[in-house]
C-alpha cells in the first residue's frame, strides 16, 4: 500500500471514496467534517417508546440510589467532624 492510502482513512467519506491529500482548505475540512457528522448521524437508531421508558426509569433509580449514597455520607462525615471537633455549630462568646 502506498502511503496516501494508509493515512487519512477517517477522513474518506462514508461513500467510499478514497481521501484526498491533506493540502485541503479551510473551507473543505469544514465541509468534509459536516459529511462525516451527516454520514454518523445517519447511522443512529432512535429507541422505541418501551425502550426510553426503560432507559429513563433506570437512570432515575440510580441517581436515587447514589443521592442515598451520598447524603449518608454526608450525614456521617458531619456528624464525625462535629464529634472530633466538639462544635454544635453555634459560636460561643
Amino acid at each position: 500500500m502506498s502511503e496516501d492510502q494508509v493515512t487519512e482513512t477517517a477522513a474518506s467519506s462514508s461513500k467510499g471514496r478514497p481521501a484526498k491529500k491533506a493540502d485541503r482548505g479551510f473551507f473543505a475540512r469544514i465541509a468534509l467534517f459536516v459529511r462525516q457528522v451527516i454520514g454518523e448521524l445517519k447511522k443512529v437508531v432512535a429507541p422505541t417508546r418501551k425502550e426510553l421508558i426503560n432507559y429513563t426509569l433506570v437512570v432515575l433509580v440510580f441517581v436515587a440510589i447514589m443521592m442515598l449514597i451520598v447524603s449518608l455520607l454526608d450525614i456521617a462525615f458531619g456528624t464525625g467532624a462535629s464529634w472530633v471537633f466538639g462544635g454544635t455549630g453555634a459560636v460561643d462568646q
